[in-house]
Parts: structure tokens; C-alpha cells; sequence
């Protein structure tokens, strides 16, 4: 398979690596990025790689909470520019409130408001703005309180990075904060409960070939497997993550502390859908 600029391209800006390693990897793994991901940090020349960060869609993030529900949608256009115009904004809004009564793409697509549905106010823009524009996804979350956070906000409830937190206990301001840190800490999952299996079957497959290459003997490659994945779950979970406004304390111990319960939250990114 021929390896193209821009495959190595995609796999430095994922993973740190230099042009040759990349090249290699992917020479190695007949172009498929995320194996060559796997196989750089086997090899000990690549951290975990997220989802990519690579700038494949732009748009807005939009959020909105009312009576124990927080909706959040990403609408995708092609450019910043588009996505920046006051008419896109008015599109957005929209679609995050709308979102509220249908939380599935094709439900909220079809959604019709005011003798028109969602889907044929997008491809009204889509005339007026010259640009395609696409609802990316929708997701909802329910619980006593919902916390919200937007970063790089363009206005009241949108932004490049949405966050909801669902949780139980008294309203607070620390549900806020933990919205804050779910936006800079991109934590893949609640706890190690909620942890999807397979990525854990991955995560030790990378850390067992990283130790077998070392010529550690076997019986204490599982040894080592075990406390990678002991330091993966505390990094990648949310309630064992250091808490980036004290990380002196995980975000446990202080939700703890003021008698709250995370039940879930939910974290978009624009680009992130289409990566």
C-alpha cells in the first residue's frame, strides 16, 4: 500500500511522533492508523492517542438544560467562518433546544417547527451560506442536577467543546467545576465500570508487547500489564482523575467531600465525530 503525506501526517499530529517512525509504522501496519498507533507505542515512541484531533469538520457545539435533561448537538459546516455567522448560530440554537424533545439525529431532523422541519432549515442555510452543513450528532443526559459547560463560547450555550454532568445531591458549584474539568481532562469514561472492555483489551495488548520487547520473562510482563492498566484507569476515568482545579484530591474524593454523585456526562467536540 502506497503511504501517503498525508497518512503521515495523521499519525505524527496523533501521536508525537517523528516523520520516520510514522512512516515506518504505517509501512509496518499496511496504512492502517490505528494500528500504527498501537504498534509506536509498543514500541515506546508514541503516548496514548485519543481521538484525533485533526481539523476534519468545523461547526458549533451547542448545549442546553432545562428540568433534569441537558441536550448537546454538534452541527458541522465546512469553515470557522460559516460557523462564526450570526445565521448559523441562529441554526444551532435551534437544533440544541429542539434537541430537548428528540434525541436521535434522524427524530430531530425530522422535528418540524413552525411548519418546517429541522431538516429543511439546514438546507435552507445550506443555500443562503454556500456551504454544506450537517447535523453531526445529538446525545441527552438525565439526572436531579445537570451541570454545563461551553468552551470557546461564541454565545450563551455554544462553542467548540460542550460539557453535561449529570449528578445527584444539592445543586452546587462544584457541578460547574467538574463540567470545567470533563472539558480539559477528556476523561474516556466514568469509572473502570463503565470502561468499554475492548479499549482495556487494547490498552493491554500495547503495554504486554511494550514489555515483552524489553525481554522481561512473562511472569512479570503480567505484573507490569496489571499496573499499566492500574495508571491507565486512574488517568482515563473520571472519578479517579486528579481534579484540575485542586489536584491535590481526585475528582472522588471531592464530590465526596460535598456528598455529590456523578451519574454520567457527556463531552463533545467539534471534529470529533467526523475523526
Amino acid at each position: 500500500m502506497t503511504i501517503t503525506a498525508t497518512m503521515v501526517k495523521e499519525l505524527r499530529q496523533r501521536t508525537g511522533a517523528g516523520i520516520m517512525d510514522a512512516k515506518n509504522a504505517l509501512k509496518e501496519n499496511d496504512g492502517d492508523i490505528e494500528a500504527s498507533i498501537d504498534w509506536l507505542r509498543s514500541k515506546g515512541m508514541a503516548k496514548a492517542a485519543k481521538k484525533s484531533s485533526r481539523d476534519t469538520a468545523e461547526g458549533l457545539v451547542g448545549v442546553y438544560v432545562q428540568n433534569g435533561k441537558g441536550t448537546v448537538v454538534e452541527v458541522n459546516s465546512e469553515t470557522d467562518f460559516v460557523a462564526k455567522n450570526v445565521e448559523f448560530r441562529k441554526l444551532v440554537n435551534l437544533i440544541r433546544k429542539e434537541a430537548m424533545a428528540n434525541s436521535t439525529i434522524e427524530g430531530l431532523l425530522n422535528s418540524e417547527i413552525d411548519g418546517k422541519t429541522i431538516r429543511e432549515s439546514i438546507t435552507e442555510k445550506i443555500a443562503s451560506l454556500g456551504e454544506n452543513i450537517t447535523l453531526g450528532r445529538v446525545g441527552s443526559i438525565e439526572g436531579a442536577n445537570i451541570a454545563s459547560y461551553v468552551h470557546t463560547s461564541v454565545e450563551e450555550g455554544m462553542g467548540k467543546i460542550g460539557v453535561l454532568v449529570a449528578y445527584d445531591g444539592q445543586e452546587s458549584e462544584l457541578g460547574k467545576q467538574i463540567a470545567m474539568h470533563v472539558a480539559a481532562a477528556r476523561p474516556l469514561a466514568l469509572s473502570g465500570d463503565e470502561m468499554p472492555q475492548e479499549t482495556i483489551e487494547r490498552e493491554k495488548q500495547v503495554l504486554t508487547q511494550k514489555a515483552l520487547d524489553t525481554g522481561k520473562p512473562e511472569s512479570i510482563v503480567a505484573k507490569i500489564v496489571e499496573g499499566g492498566i492500574r495508571k491507565f484507569l486512574s488517568e482515563e476515568t473520571l472519578v479517579n482523575q486528579k481534579f484540575v482545579i485542586n489536584p491535590e484530591f481526585t475528582v472522588q474524593q471531592v464530590t465526596e467531600k460535598e456528598n455529590l454523585t456523578i451519574k454520567g456526562f457527556l463531552r463533545y467536540q467539534v471534529g470529533e465525530a467526523k475523526s
